[in-house]
């Protein structure tokens, strides 16, 4: 919403987000879930510390990560997932399929903060893609591990590289010395794209240069 306020003549900021009231109700919380592992680490101890349940995830992104962030809250409320959700699901996978020909193979240079990387080359796994450059300028020690445990999970993982604290200009260099097919990221990538060749993918914040582009759906099935 806060990306979507109408123009209606009256001058406010923002439409949308979480109210104050709401925000003061959060203690009473059974659990809190975060989206974004690596973001919010001092929220969730803060949260363990006041009794409250935790979960975290890098970006409920692609099948599997879907699934696990909507069994977790079905968990937690005691809920089933509803069957339109089942029905995005079944679309993304049929998708996938139809799409395998195109994207079993291809290569990868994925960049961004470490949850949407490691987001993203989880999913270009699930499609028989190979994330040959992950890179984070702020990824820890911590993050490094994780993505390399994950890249070896796979077979399409075999050959990635992990790119912790390096910029894009480290990976301007990279594709020039190691090239792949394609890039997933904002849109600063668009210089590397003039400069290398390299055809860029625009996912996540800011994507400023496509016109609305920062509209479409990130997480989940679609």
């Amino acid at each position: 919403d806060q990306f979507d306020t109408p123009s209606d003549g009256t001058y406010r900021m923002y439409d949308g987000g979480t109210k104050i009231e709401d925000l003061k109700t959060a203690l009473n919380a059974e659990a809190t879930l975060s989206l974004q592992h690596y973001n919010t680490r001092k929220t969730l101890e803060y949260c363990k510390e006041v009794g409250q349940a935790t979960a975290s995830f890098h970006y409920p992104l692609g099948v599997q990560a879907t699934d696990e962030f909507l069994m977790k809250v079905s968990e937690i409320t005691g809920k089933e997932i509803p069957p339109a959700i089942g029905l995005e699901r079944g679309r993304l996978v049929d998708a996938m399929a139809d799409s395998q020909a195109w994207l079993h193979g291809k290569k990868y240079a994925i960049y961004g903060d470490p949850d949407f990387v490691y987001a993203v080359a989880r999913f270009v796994l699930e499609t028989g893609g190979e994330p040959t450059h992950c890179l984070a300028t702020n990824g820890t020690p911590a993050w490094e591990a994780e993505m390399k445990a994950l890249l070896a999970s796979s077979p399409f993982g075999q050959d990635a590289q992990v790119w912790a604290g390096k910029d894009l200009w480290a990976l301007r260099s990279l594709l020039f010395t190691e090239p792949v097919d394609l890039m997933i990221g904002n849109s600063y990538g668009k210089y590397l794209e003039r400069d290398t060749g390299t055809p860029l993918i625009r996912l996540t914040f800011p994507i400023f240069d496509r016109h609305h582009h920062h509209r479409f759906p990130l997480m989940g099935y679609q």
